[in-house]
């Protein structure tokens, strides 16, 4: 991550994490760590996956004592297997005991939705789809999720309500009609804003095309509704597909000549990669 946004938005987030798990000191390490002591302590994958996170990792025991380092076998990215290790934290052994479930926490969570993007990313190897997330992601939590489906190999959608246009059902309702809806986006929107329309039918992808959409999202259609749709815009925006999409139907989609495929499931629905911090010493 840019050490900018870094100090800017991340450190917030991580800080709060510390905060909500050490509010009042920890109990624990209190008890058999009275006073400094340099130690140092392995950071071990327990299952087969992909590493994301690793500065949010760190910066999580840096946060405590800028003093602490990390030593990393790996990088963000890297496909890992169990049991080996990924690097070695030194430091206050307060601190690698104060920080490790806030670190771990974040890793495991970055990791789980980098090894989910991977596999989903491998599916469209050969094609022109690119694979994106979306804004489902954990509030508070976006900008680690976001990064994380990067280094898993994918790509990522607009960031916030802020960067892009996206006329959804609703929006379409409240303005009474797609063409008005992308009238107004067009009028009120910074003029290197997308204007993307979410479309349910083929009659709503013609009204998207006289209304000058730049993107079409192609929602929970059926296939041939899909190629349909497709044969319709002609190069004239591009195409997003949307809505249940999981691994075993990613390629399917993919053949049909889209140019984006979008998946909440990235970021809602990976689990955490199992990882550890072990072997505590003492130097």
């Amino acid at each position: 991550m840019n050490p900018i946004t870094m100090n800017l938005v991340a450190d917030d987030i991580i800080r709060f994490a510390l905060r909500e798990d050490m509010n009042a000191g920890d109990l624990s390490t209190e008890s058999v760590c009275p006073g400094p002591r340099e130690a140092q302590v392995q950071l071990i994958a327990k299952a087969e996956g992909v590493i994301a996170g690793l500065d949010v990792f760190v910066r999580a025991f840096t946060l405590l004592d800028p003093a602490t380092t990390f030593e990393a076998r790996v990088s963000d990215g890297d496909e890992v297997e169990p049991g080996q290790v990924l690097g070695t934290v030194r430091g206050d052994a307060r601190v690698l005991l104060s920080g490790e479930r806030v670190a771990l926490n974040f890793l495991q969570r970055m990791s789980g939705i980098a090894t989910y993007t991977r596999t989903m990313a491998k599916e469209l190897e050969g094609t022109k789809t690119l694979l994106a997330d979306t804004r489902k992601t954990t509030p508070g939590l976006r900008i680690f999720e976001k990064a994380a489906v990067e280094a898993g190999g994918g790509h990522n959608h607009r960031y916030n309500l802020s960067q892009a246009v996206m006329l959804k059902d609703n929006h379409i309702d409240a303005a009474g009609d797609i063409a008005a809806a992308v009238a107004g986006a067009r009028a009120h929107a910074p003029f290197v804003c997308t204007v993307e329309v979410e479309c349910e039918s083929l009659n709503m992808v013609q009204e998207a095309l006289d209304a000058g959409a730049d993107i079409i999202m192609l929602d929970n259609m059926d296939r041939e509704q899909m190629r349909e749709a497709i044969a319709l815009i002609d190069g004239h925006a591009k195409v997003e597909v949307s809505g249940n999409v999981d691994a075993s139907n990613i390629r399917e989609l993919a053949n049909l000549g889209v140019d984006i495929i979008s998946s909440g499931a990235l970021t809602h629905s990976a689990p955490i990669l199992d990882l550890s911090l072990k072997h505590l010493r003492l130097l």
